[in-house]
């Protein structure tokens, strides 16, 4: 194991066709090695004053504390929200082969 400089990022969208098309992009762009996209989560948030409870599409991102600011204004540009979610967790440590593989995904 070994500590890292890596995030997970946490992005909500609103179907897997635009969670598909973020993620593709992401990992195409290499802003991230990994995109998993986990579809039919329910959202219960306050939007505007009012209480919104809504399906949507997570997607949990693997990527770098470097990478992040690009990888947030890429699903800026390509998503359909107002205001996406778009947070990183920081890794905190990982797998050395798993670290080593990311970092060749994301281009060095």
């Amino acid at each position: 194991m070994g500590k890292s400089e890596k995030r997970v990022a946490l992005i909500t969208a609103a179907n897997e066709e635009e969670a598909e098309r973020i993620a593709k992009a992401l990992v195409s762009e290499k802003l991230a090695a990994c995109v998993n996209i986990i579809t039919s989560i329910r959202s219960i948030y306050a939007w505007k004053g009012e209480i919104c409870d809504d399906r949507e599409v997570m997607l949990i991102a693997k990527t770098s504390a470097g990478k992040f600011p690009a990888l947030a204004e890429r699903v800026k540009s390509l998503h359909s929200y107002e205001v996406p979610e778009i947070i990183a967790i920081p890794v905190m440590e990982g797998s050395a082969a798993y670290l080593a593989w990311m970092d060749e995904a994301l281009g060095g």
